[in-house]
């Protein structure tokens, strides 16, 4: 068949989760032995390899509105047996077969944490896709969940598959000096702590930030490093900085690209991700595969990524938090334990996984 696949979201220059897993998961059908072929659906040229002969490319650039307008203008004139949206949302005009990916529906439980247009495009959006898609996706068994109970969505029209990772860049840096010019490049001049992702208010930064501050801890100048795009509502993260007198000791490198990311992974002493809400959450899975101790949430998806191999912790307890990442700093058996863990935790989900299991549902569509 024809397998439509909006790749819109894949050429994204700072790409954060819901772009990586598009591109990821694109190349990686390609990849697949199938009879299929593919039409790739662009608003720009696309800036990473795609080999296979049976992939049909189509760039449209437009100014405003491109899946409404001009995505739907294709699909109406030239449709595909089936379209596939990996990280957006179905466009009015479709084919009669259509899948779409849900990563994750956090706005609902924090409003707070989005601008109030943001909020409401997204709820719109996402009930479109629940409602007019013939099948759906979701990251994680929490987005399945929320599906069923939040949109009241039928739950045999939902598959869940888990994202993977690329395990030719994410693994082990074991050169020092190479971890050395990172740092360099970024700022850092000892020991730190890391946490990657957009600055936003879901990461609950502004908490990690404080937990932080209560460490005791003997090394005075461990640093905590953020390292992410600005996103939306930021400045109280920055504030909170100031008020706790900490701006020599928490660094912002701003976006991060993928190739320093597991070196500046392998060099932390361990991985912090405290956010509110996640649909999956790929970078604990990332700092898991460069054998990085991981310190998240208790929240939404984020037992099912780390499975046994991080500290769980209640994000809106400060105290929790900072008893957890002391107790890391602090204890060389559990990092082990929990590096192992990790290694373990993260040779279970792969994007060959992902992009197979996929396919099964394209092809079951």
């Amino acid at each position: 068949m024809l397998i439509g696949i909006d790749a819109s979201r894949s050429v994204a220059e700072k790409r954060t989760g819901t772009e990586n897993y598009s591109r990821n998961l694109i190349r990686h059908l390609l990849a697949l032995q199938s009879d299929h072929r593919y039409r790739l659906y662009f608003n720009r040229p696309p800036t990473y390899n795609l080999q296979p002969v049976t992939c049909n490319l189509r760039i449209m650039p437009f100014p405003r509105l491109w899946t409404h307008l001009r995505l739907s203008w294709e699909m109406a004139h030239r449709p595909p047996d089936l379209l596939f949206v990996p990280a957006h949302v179905l466009p009015i005009v479709h084919p009669r077969r259509s899948v779409v990916t849900i990563h994750d529906l956090g706005y609902l439980y924090y409003p707070q944490a989005h601008r109030l247009l943001d909020r409401l495009y997204l709820d719109l959006s996402t009930r479109y896709n629940a409602r007019a898609a013939t099948h759906l996706i979701a990251d994680s068994s929490a987005t399945e969940r929320d599906l069923i109970e939040r949109y009241g969505t039928n739950p045999d029209k939902i598959t869940v598959i888990y994202p993977g990772y690329d395990n030719t860049v994410f693994q082990p840096t074991r050169d020092k000096e190479v971890i050395k010019a990172v740092k360099a490049r970024h700022g850092i001049a000892g020991d730190y702590i890391l946490f990657v992702g957009t600055l936003q208010p879901r990461k609950n930064l502004a908490r990690l930030i404080e937990a932080f501050s209560n460490l005791q801890y003997p090394i005075s100048n461990i640093q905590l490093l953020i390292s992410g795009k600005k996103g939306w509502l930021y400045e109280e993260i920055f504030r909170r900085v100031e008020e706790l007198g900490l701006e020599e000791r928490v660094v912002f490198t701003d976006y991060v690209p993928e190739g320093d990311l597991p070196a500046l992974l392998s060099g932390a002493r361990l991985f912090v991700f405290p956010s509110l809400y996640e649909g999956f959450g790929m970078p604990v899975l990332e700092a898991m595969a460069c054998g990085t101790p991981v310190v998240c949430s208790n929240t939404s998806s984020l037992p099912e990524v780390v499975g046994d191999a991080a500290l769980l912790v209640d994000p809106l307890d400060v105290g929790e938090l900072a008893a957890a990442l002391a107790r890391v700093l602090d204890d060389a058996e559990l990092r082990t334990e929990l590096i192992q863990r990790g290694f373990e935790q993260a040779k279970g989900l792969s994007w060959e996984k992902c992009a197979r299991e996929t396919l099964d549902v394209l092809e079951s569509v």
